[in-house]
């Protein structure tokens, strides 16, 4: 399928972070399109606002017309994540409509397409949004498929300006059920290559070596860039392209003089000929830096003058609910994170408590999936003892069933902060309301997210300055 023929789009399941991106593109880009999800959601409303057309019934009278057409200008997106027994998609798949994972569609919009793509168990949200940010404050005309909302530019889509085959595409490469292998970048970063998905994968070996075969679709001209120590674990013979690695004191580019300042982190940049000084970040979080600098290898090397780069890094305001300030006082700090496996957690902890020493850290925290939850429950419990006060919310399931003996309470017991406690997340609001908090952190990747603005109403109440 050539994708430059196409006229009309079809996405089943298109109010997803991946999905919408891509529906966002082909809009942007003169195409067509329609969409089905589940429920309504300010990210379905904004997509309907934008001129897309969504329904929200399944429902085979539904289906646009042009999508049981046998024809090369028609196309039919679905996410991995839809439902065995969803009733427009058994249709389509019985009438032999072809359909083509999101992952399947980037990998031919980017055939033959200068790319970056950014890859790892954690950080590459943040990663690839800082690539996209920095190449375009940098004046080069960008596609940025993105897995998060960017605060600088409220969209996980961030539009060529110009030819879309003339621009540099920037693509978050989700390793879930292996759906970066479709990729062919010019350029890749590597931030993580952690025990995650075993769901999917059985074990880790068999997840880093899906991370290998990622690194073999690189163009053998183009260039690797890898967190240092991570490449013995995953290099084969059959990568071409040049690793680099890079890191905080470490790796083949790395941060230098690493300073809190001020709940900023600022430090200098030294690649093997080269070093560039002043850098300030305004996204706190060690890990943080560690991501920015694979963001400034790549632009460094893609031309971008070492001023516009620190520029780039200064303006760089992040992504929702990445380390993001959702209130910021002398007298209290609420932060909103999407952390969900225990590293997230514990870079996360180790940078806010860098950041506010002295303080006491409270997080409430709702763990995702059983599965992950059972695998690392030890992880778990060792990372959030991190703070002085954990809260634990009921494991979201998202896509899986029940697990017999996986809940909260496995982790509670383990978990050796000073304080802790399991609560429902409908009694959370009740529970939290006039405590009294100096560092407060919700954290997670299930609908923890649906608690933020109240809890934000009720906090500006309580500690107004």
């Amino acid at each position: 399928m050539n994708i430059k023929n196409i006229h009309n789009a079809y996405f089943i399941g298109i109010g997803g972070i991946g999905m919408s991106a891509l529906a966002r593109w082909f809009h942007h880009n003169g195409i067509n399109v329609y969409g089905y999800d589940k429920t309504s959601t300010d990210l379905t409303n904004k997509l309907n606002e934008e001129g897309i057309y969504i329904h929200f019934n399944d429902e085979v009278e539904a289906i646009p017309e042009f999508v049981l057409e046998s024809s090369t200008k028609n196309i039919v997106v679905y996410t991995p994540a839809i439902p065995k027994d969803h009733i427009g998609f058994n249709f389509l798949k019985e009438k032999g409509i072809e359909m083509l994972k999101r992952s399947e569609v980037l990998g031919l919009l980017t055939e033959g397409m200068f790319t970056v793509a950014v890859a790892g168990t954690h950080g590459k949200t943040t990663t690839s949004s800082m690539v996209a940010h920095l190449l375009k404050s940098g004046n080069k005309d960008i596609a940025g498929f993105l897995g998060g909302i960017t605060t600088n530019y409220g969209t996980n889509m961030v539009m060529n300006e110009k030819d879309y085959k003339k621009a540099i595409i920037v693509v978050e490469a989700d390793e879930y059920d292996r759906s970066f292998l479709t990729l062919k970048p010019n350029i890749a970063i590597v931030t993580s290559t952690d025990a995650d998905h075993l769901d999917i994968y059985g074990q880790i070996g068999e997840l880093k070596k899906s991370f290998s075969l990622f690194l073999e679709k690189v163009n053998p001209n183009g260039d690797i860039y890898i967190k240092d120590g991570l490449w013995d674990e995953i290099a084969n013979k059959k990568i071409k392209a040049k690793p680099q690695s890079y890191g905080i004191n470490a790796g083949d580019i790395r941060a230098l003089n690493v300073q809190a300042k001020n709940a900023k982190f600022v430090f200098d940049v030294a690649f093997r000929n080269n070093t560039i000084e002043g850098f300030e970040l305004s996204v706190p979080g060690f890990h943080n830096v560690e991501n920015a600098v694979a963001a400034i290898a790549v632009a460094y090397q893609l031309g971008i003058k070492p001023e516009l780069i620190q520029k780039g890094i200064k303006s760089y305001k992040g992504v929702k609910r990445r380390f993001e300030y959702i209130i910021q006082r002398e007298n209290f700090v609420f932060i909103d994170d999407y952390a969900h496996h225990p590293s997230e957690i514990r870079a996360m902890l180790t940078s806010v408590r860098s950041l506010y020493p002295g303080k006491k850290v409270s997080v409430l925290f709702q763990p995702h999936l059983f599965s992950r939850t059972r695998d690392f429950a030890s992880e778990f419990s060792q990372s959030l003892s991190l703070a002085d006060e954990v809260i634990l919310l009921d494991i979201y399931p998202a896509r899986e069933l029940p697990i017999e003996g996986v809940n909260s309470n496995m982790l509670l017991e383990s978990i050796q902060a000073n304080e802790k406690i399991k609560i429902e997340k409908e009694k959370a609001i009740e529970y939290l309301q006039n405590k009294d908090f100096e560092v407060f952190i919700t954290m997670g990747a299930g609908n923890i997210d649906q608690l933020v603005q109240p809890l934000k109403n009720i906090f500006e109440k309580q500690y107004a300055a």
